[in-house]
């Protein structure tokens, strides 16, 4: 009789347990089923965006003058939708005298003719929406060049524009007249420079061809506003804002004057930006006013998809964070998060990694978006700084890792920095220095063609000359080599933003970072009813044994292979023992839990039940058979 009320028990239990199980599409682990699709969030464009930096000058040039252009970035973009790119931010493609190449904007609203023409800007739009490619823009608004209409207004005196820069006659001293302040130029020297015409200083904080605007104006900053709201008339789907923390200075005090800033003992050369502490020229409580401000200009513009700020700052942590917004206001969607090039060096650890991107993750408010990135046209590339066998394993990082991720033009590719002549080098932080020296400054290594072939310029020009020197080794290292191969840096960075657009966990789980040991990092991503996935970095040049499973919890004993480094014997598809995998010197891996249920299917859709009710109906079959054996 016991037997028979067991029986019955385990099949009420059953029936009602199917019942639920037929009834929903997706298992739950958790003892009811819930259906996902009612109840998953779905990120915004950008949340979860693979964000690609195009320095046009660098990418590829249509008309065979040495120059990449908006021709060759619209003749390209195919590649980059190939890659899986969600948006594109063009470094600045304004007219300019190019002192800074582009960055000294002598008119916000034209097209330099480097690069093209308005028509061939509205051409780029065209094709990128056309391939679901956003267009993002730099906005410059620290400064603009000297030769800008605004700035010859400026120094003329005329009544709209004396205030538009920053302007002082300069202390006199025992009759002679020196700069306002001790302020020095991020490109060496002084930050003030006279002016013959209007017998005036007026300050530089970068180029003393790159005057800084007044934002204490509000004539200026109005009609910077409206310089984005030309842009998002033409349809861009944001900006990359330039040197956010140096838009506003100080103001004088009440005598005019302005205040010098205090000096780092540690640095003995008074040209050096190093040798003063930054206290009344960056980080005001102003600018990130004025950020808000400028995301209120976006917000403006409700037509189709979100428009989004990705603001540039070198800032401490916790004024980083204040550029995502407050309690009242929205503020950038990304501040760039560039811990993994400020904290991180060719000699750090796991711990070292694991402290960088938990730093960001918990100082981060609550409901905002992280991003990772690994480099730009002011940074070593990846590959030189640190390492051409640790490329892969950083794509695979910041693929994996929450929110958005930011790759510089060729990294894809793990191209390194070129070396570049004194003779060569055009980069003005560089060109301020001497030849003894140059090397330390230089941009120019970072920022050399783009490497599509093995042709002639690496496929990038037909130019006899291109505007700096392609680098040695690029018949090895371009874009149609690695296509050819199927496990290249190429090809695994294309196959993440794959997994990254697939993968729900990916996109929305929760995250756990750890150092399993002081060489290998451990990257957690887990989501209710779904796979749980685990990027492991072997970060040194050792074999590496570890157990999966004393670090991380709910992994299968066994895990399937996503997705392997270059230098990998392993295979995707492959499965490996979680309690005791071995890593190859630098290798990375994304591995994949097995799965704990059983797919099938009714009225032409997949469902899937859990193993665990298999082996409960399997048991119940087996009792019912035992109790009537026994009658």
């Amino acid at each position: 009789m016991f037997s028979l009320v067991v029986v019955v028990c385990l099949q009420l239990l059953l029936q009602q347990f199917m019942e639920s199980a037929v009834a929903q599409p997706f298992p739950n682990y958790h003892t009811d089923f819930v259906d996902i699709k009612q109840h998953k969030n779905v990120p915004k464009w950008w949340q979860t965006g693979a964000f690609y930096q195009i320095y046009p000058r660098s990418f590829k040039d249509s008309n065979g003058d040495g120059v990449g252009d908006l021709n060759g970035i619209a003749d390209s973009l195919p590649y980059l939708k190939e890659l899986g790119i969600t948006a594109t931010w063009l470094s600045p493609i304004f007219s300019s005298p190019m002192a800074d190449f582009g960055y000294d904007i002598a008119n916000f609203t034209e097209i330099a003719p480097i690069f093209g023409s308005m028509a061939d800007f509205e051409h780029l739009m065209k094709v990128a929406k056309e391939l679901d490619v956003k267009i993002i823009l730099d906005f410059v608004p620290n400064h603009s060049s000297d030769e800008c209409d605004w700035f010859k207004r400026s120094a003329a005196g005329e009544p709209d524009y004396k205030d538009f820069y920053v302007w002082h006659p300069g202390r006199m001293v025992n009759g002679t007249r020196h700069p306002p302040s001790n302020w020095v130029s991020v490109f060496r020297g002084s930050a003030w420079q006279w002016h013959e015409g209007r017998q005036e200083y007026y300050l530089h904080q970068f180029l003393k061809k790159q005057p800084d605007l007044n934002y204490r104006n509000p004539k200026v900053r109005e009609t910077m506003k409206n310089v984005l709201r030309f842009w998002l008339a033409k349809g861009v789907a944001g900006f990359r804002i330039d040197a956010v923390p140096s838009v506003f200075e100080i103001a004088p005090d009440a005598a005019g004057q302005y205040r010098d800033e205090p000096r780092n003992d540690w640095v003995n050369d008074p040209d050096d930006y190093g040798y003063l502490q930054h206290i009344y020229t960056v980080d005001q409580p102003e600018t990130l006013a004025m950020v808000y401000d400028w995301r209120a200009v976006l917000d403006e513009f409700t037509d189709g998809d979100e428009r989004i700020l990705l603001a540039e700052t070198y800032s401490p942590i916790d004024i980083v964070m204040q550029y995502y917004g407050n309690a009242t206001a929205e503020g950038a969607q990304l501040p760039f998060n560039f811990l993994l090039i400020t904290e991180i060096s060719n000699t750090s650890n796991a711990n070292d990694y694991a402290r960088t991107i938990q730093k960001w993750l918990q100082h981060m408010p609550q409901g905002r978006t992280a991003n990772w990135v690994l480099g730009n046209h002011d940074q070593w590339r990846v590959a030189s700084r640190l390492g051409a066998d640790r490329v892969d394993m950083l794509n695979m990082l910041i693929t994996t890792l929450p929110g958005a991720s930011v790759t510089y033009q060729g990294e894809e590719l793990g191209m390194t920095n070129v070396w570049i002549s004194w003779k060569d080098t055009v980069d003005p932080s560089a060109c301020n220095t001497n030849a003894s020296v140059y090397e330390h400054f230089s941009r120019d290594p970072e920022r050399t063609p783009f490497q599509w072939s093995s042709d002639a310029n690496a496929g990038f020009s037909n130019a006899s000359k291109t505007w700096l020197p392609i680098a040695e080794d690029y018949k090895q290292i371009n874009e149609d080599e690695e296509r050819q191969k199927p496990v290249s840096h190429l090809n695994i960075y294309k196959h993440m933003l794959t997994l990254k657009r697939e993968v729900q966990t990916l996109q929305l789980g929760e995250t756990e970072v750890k150092a399993l040991n002081s060489a290998v990092l451990g990257v957690k991503r887990f989501l209710q009813h779904d796979f749980i996935y685990v990027t492991v970095l072997n970060i040194f040049d050792d074999i590496e044994t570890i157990n999966l499973k004393e670090s991380f919890t709910d992994l299968t004993e066994q895990m399937k292979v996503v997705m392997v480094s270059t230098n990998s014997k392993l295979k995707v598809g492959d499965l490996i023992n979680a309690t005791a995998l071995e890593l190859l010197p630098k290798e990375s891996l994304l591995l994949r839990t097995l799965p704990t249920f059983y797919t099938y299917y009714t009225n032409g859709e997949a469902r899937q039940l859990p193993v665990l009710v298999i082996y409960l109906v399997l048991a119940q079959v087996l009792l019912y058979l035992s109790y009537h054996r026994a009658l």
